[in-house]
Order: structure tokens, then C-alpha cells, then sequence
């Protein structure tokens, strides 16, 4: 199992899962390129989907499928657990996380999960859905995964992501390391990285907890601190 980027509009980042005999695409932006790769590979896109229902998301959904003879499958019906298979017997298992919206979801492959606007690389999505006990749930789910697990957004602010994570923990050494690897061509990071770096998945740390108390926030539980977090800076 493989994953190709396809970049598209100002940020917007969507994905071809791939092995030898079949696609899976997701939130397939960039529809002429996505034929146009697996064309060349001689690979049929057999599934449209998406991370979320928001119209930046869905918006290539029809022109691949007029393009393919994919089916699609709306990410609202999908249930946690479910794989999506690809036709080797492999597949993608759907994460239900709820947050930045209701009808969030991710997708685990083999060694990578595409995150959509859950979680980004370097800052976490906006909770659109003013659920943000559920969007702790959904991060703390990702949180669990490997470290070296790869991490594919549905968007890329990295820099500027990166830049506001400065102001949050100015003291972060990690950052720079970061900033260092990051390539507009290829954005991605791995999820021990994310919890160097990301000030929304760090609120369990020495240093964010100081920077709680010195800013007077409530702290005592981790829920506390990451609301903290999310709804101060």
C-alpha cells in the first residue's frame, strides 16, 4: 500500500491510497491528476470519499467520478472500524473523529493516517462543531497511535502554523528541527514529531503547563488544558 498528494486551490491537500491493483481517493481536489496518476500506473480508482462533508473537501467528487467508474462512498455512513478495501486485501480503516466537524473522519493505512482538517501538520483543525470534548477525544485517539505513524492533513499551514506554535512555547526547541524538514512538495510529518511540536496535542507537558499557569488558565485535568489551549491561544 502506497499514498500519493495532490495538492490543489491555495492549500487543499487530497490523496491517492494506491497498491498494484487498485485506488482509494480522498477528497479528490485535484481530479484530472489523480486520473491522470493512475492512468499512468494502470490502476483503477474503484472509491471516492472524504475526511469531512465541507465543500473545499467534496468538490472534485463528481469530476473523478464522471472521469472513473469509481463508486462513492459517503463519509457520513462510514462506522469506526470499517475498512474500505482495496482489491489485494488490504485496506483503509476509518477512525470516527468528531470535532472540527460532527461527520469527521480519518484513514489508517499501513503506517500513515490521513487526517484531514482533524489534525494538521503543526496546529489541530478549528471545532466547528463547538464539540470540544469530543474533538479531545478524537486527538487523544491519534494521539495512541505509533510515533513514527505519518501524518497526511487535509491542508498545508505549516508555516504559518509553525509561527504561531513560536508564540505559544517561544522556548520549544524543536522547533526549528521542524521547520527545517518541512517540504511544500511532500507535507508530512510523523506523530512523534506532531507531539514535539503541535501546541494542541502538548498540553500534558512540563513546559505548556507552566505557560497555563503563568497565563492563570484552568489546568487541573487534561481536558482542562486543552481547552486552555484551544480556546486561548
Amino acid at each position: 500500500m502506497d499514498i500519493q498528494q495532490f495538492k490543489y486551490g491555495a492549500d487543499n491537500l487530497g490523496y491517492l491510497v494506491y497498491n498494484e491493483m487498485s485506488c482509494i481517493a480522498i477528497d479528490p481536489g485535484a481530479p484530472e491528476d489523480m486520473e491522470k496518476f493512475a492512468t499512468q500506473k494502470n490502476i483503477p480508482i474503484d472509491i471516492v470519499t472524504n475526511t469531512h462533508t465541507h465543500a473545499d473537501h467534496t468538490q472534485g467528487n463528481n469530476a473523478l467520478l464522471k472521469r472513473t467508474s469509481a463508486r462513492f462512498i459517503d463519509c457520513t455512513t462510514l462506522s469506526h472500524g470499517q475498512i474500505l478495501d482495496l482489491k489485494d486485501g488490504t485496506g483503509l480503516e476509518v477512525i470516527l473523529t468528531p470535532g472540527h466537524t460532527m461527520d469527521s473522519v480519518c484513514f489508517k493505512g499501513d503506517g500513515f493516517i490521513v487526517t484531514g482538517d482533524t489534525l494538521f501538520n503543526a496546529t489541530v483543525g478549528n471545532c466547528f462543531s463547538g464539540d470540544l470534548e469530543a474533538f479531545f477525544n478524537s486527538l487523544n485517539q491519534l494521539m495512541s497511535l505509533p510515533g513514527d505513524t505519518l501524518v497526511y492533513a487535509g491542508h498545508d499551514y505549516v508555516l504559518d502554523s509553525l509561527k504561531y506554535a513560536k508564540i505559544i512555547e517561544p522556548t520549544n526547541p524543536d522547533l526549528n528541527e521542524y521547520a527545517s524538514s518541512y517540504n511544500p512538495d511532500h507535507v508530512v510529518s510523523r506523530l512523534s514529531e506532531e507531539l514535539k511540536v503541535n501546541p494542541y496535542l502538548r498540553f500534558n507537558t512540563s513546559s505548556m503547563i507552566e505557560r497555563l499557569k503563568e497565563k492563570k488558565l484552568p489546568r487541573e485535568t487534561q481536558f482542562q488544558r486543552f481547552s486552555s489551549v484551544m480556546e486561548i491561544f
